[in-house]
């Protein structure tokens, strides 16, 4: 079977799935964030670079965020790596390396959506407890919002989510 031909397959079954679950088109991962200590970021970022990563976004996101941001794509894919530098005490992100022993780790995964409002609307009438009140401006000019980690107290996910829609596609 060729490498076309499975991925087709995947996408298909993907597609059935979500269509019974009722859940909107979750696309794929958008990416994988990281937490780096403060002071660290640009480290982190030669390390990966060092393993073939190359930086294709760098943002300071203000507002309830207070983190600096590098985006470092994964070869050619649209998978991406996201690294998060907390410019505050206050940040989220200074709180949960904080819990962490001081030491960085796995921030949050973050899955692309066609629709956020589809998939907010959807996923709040299932019971998903979603932290913020409505999608929100994120970086590079998507529109995102988080599901809490223990949002199916029945079958927590044990990470954050953030679901990301990126008007421009890319």
């Amino acid at each position: 079977m060729s490498r076309s031909t499975e991925l087709e397959e995947i996408a298909g079954r993907m597609e059935s799935s979500q269509e019974k679950s009722g859940i909107p088109g979750i696309q794929f991962v958008d990416h994988v964030a990281i937490a780096v200590r403060p002071g660290e970021l640009d480290g982190q970022v030669k390390a990966y670079e060092m393993l073939g990563f190359r930086e294709v976004h760098r943002e300071e996101v203000l507002g309830a965020d207070q983190v600096r941001e590098v985006l470092l794509q994964v070869g050619n894919g649209s998978n991406l790596i996201q690294l998060l530098e907390p410019l505050s005490p206050g940040s989220p992100v200074s709180k949960m390396i904080a819990k962490n022993g001081g030491y960085g780790g796995l921030a949050h995964v973050a899955f692309r959506v066609e629709d956020a409002r589809a998939a907010f609307d959807s996923m709040q009438s299932k019971g998903f407890k979603i932290i913020d009140d409505a999608p929100r401006r994120g970086s590079r000019g998507t529109t995102v919002f988080f599901v809490h980690p223990k949002s199916k107290e029945e079958s927590p996910f044990g990470v954050l989510i953030e679901i990301v829609e990126d008007p421009a596609g890319k």
